[in-house]
């Protein structure tokens, strides 16, 4: 086996792919809307998709476009209290007059409170105080370069509060106003355009340009597959080709496992059929790892016998048909099932019809029922 050939794929979460698949429209028109000026509606994007869709990578993509344009690009992940986080790497990139002086800690009354290794503003100023340090790192940006300006990216923005949200649409809103030069995207499970819908500040973001991502279409993986371990010096042959593509089924992430299984299980300079199906094997085995088991990890012991009430299909589940497994009624299985399309978990297929988001659930789910069902009965 030649490990010593460096392998392609990266099935590392976030990890920038060699090849970013059927992303490519969005990237253009995004790029277009730093060179229209401000007021372009790319300037503003709201992605959803669910684990392992390539929000992240979708994300880095995005910043690595800006940088190209001469951007200043900060990322961030909506962890409870980002935007101060946010608010001191804007004034940490500007040059400053005052230099800082460490106390134990320090309280200043309307403002917010400061202690070693730490800022924390208070929730009522945050949107004031966001805002003024977006103005002056803009205002230096274009002292120097009128049409440069500031990218924001917000990885897993479900996890955001909703002071923090606030103070990012005011401030947002209100530099959009004043035709700055200023680009945001944030990124997050289906279920966080639900929560933008319940304040009236944040519903300003729920206008954001929509891009949900979706499995990509199996002929764009086959070509993907053959350009980059080709262009790595290898070759693999057409039923090798088939098997690899038709086992990601479009879903991103499993398209990187499978790459890099399939090229980790190969002899020689070439990937054949074997290599293919035992790298498929692989790839399904790790993916219950990364994905399916901390998808599950959180969830509520309903959450669980509901997803369980559907492995007992070949395909979409009817939803009648779950609730009559779990012995409960149409309305009280349907707040469950909300509950996972919101997680990203489920999706309905149809009217009626609900089947899961990531590939191979329903296998892993089978596998581990008893496991699952043994955890429900301990809590």
């Amino acid at each position: 086996m030649q490990n010593a050939m460096i392998n392609p794929f990266r099935p590392s979460a976030g990890a920038n792919p060699p090849y970013l698949i059927g992303r490519n429209d969005t990237l253009d028109e995004f790029e277009d809307s730093l060179v229209s000026g401000p007021g372009s509606p790319n300037r503003l994007l709201r992605i959803t998709g669910s684990r392992g869709a390539g929000k992240t990578v979708l994300l880095n993509a995005l910043g690595k476009r800006a940088r190209a344009h001469h951007w200043e690009v900060i990322d961030e992940t909506a962890a409870p209290g980002f935007i101060n986080n946010l608010i001191l790497t804007v004034q940490a990139s500007q040059p400053r007059t005052i230099k800082s002086v460490e106390f134990p800690s320090l309280g200043i009354d309307g403002i917010g409170n400061a202690a070693l290794g730490k800022v924390e503003f208070n929730e009522t100023t945050l949107p004031l105080t966001l805002r003024t340090a977006l103005t002056e790192y803009l205002d230096h940006i274009s002292k120097r370069h009128h049409d440069r300006g500031l990218f924001i990216t917000i990885d897993e923005t479900q996890g955001a509060s909703t002071s923090d949200l606030r103070a990012l649409a005011t401030a947002v809103q209100h530099l959009i106003r004043e035709d700055r030069n200023i680009a945001v995207a944030f990124a997050g499970l289906p279920g966080m355009t639900s929560s933008l819908l319940h304040d009236n500040v944040i519903t300003f973001l729920r206008r954001a340009t929509p891009i949900e991502l979706t499995d990509i279409p199996l002929d764009l993986v086959s070509d993907a597959f053959e350009n980059v371990i080709e262009k790595n010096g290898r070759s693999i042959t057409p039923d090798a080709l088939q098997i690899a593509t038709e086992a990601t089924r479009g879903y991103p992430f499993m398209v990187q496992l499978v790459g890099y299984n399939i090229w980790r299980k190969a002899d020689d300079n070439t990937i054949d059929a074997d290599a293919a199906k035992a790298g498929v094997e692989a790839a399904r085995i790790r993916l219950g790892g990364t994905v399916h088991e901390p998808a599950i990890e959180d969830l509520s012991d309903i959450d669980r016998t509901y997803l369980l009430a559907m492995a007992q299909d070949i395909g979409p589940s009817k939803t009648g048909d779950i609730a009559q497994r779990i012995g409960k009624d149409a309305q009280y299985a349907g707040r469950y099932r909300e509950r996972l399309i919101q997680a990203g978990i489920i999706y309905a297929s149809s009217y009626g019809y609900v089947d899961y988001t990531i590939p191979y659930l329903r296998q892993w789910l089978r596998e581990h029922a008893a496991t699952l069902l043994m955890t429900a009965t301990e809590r």
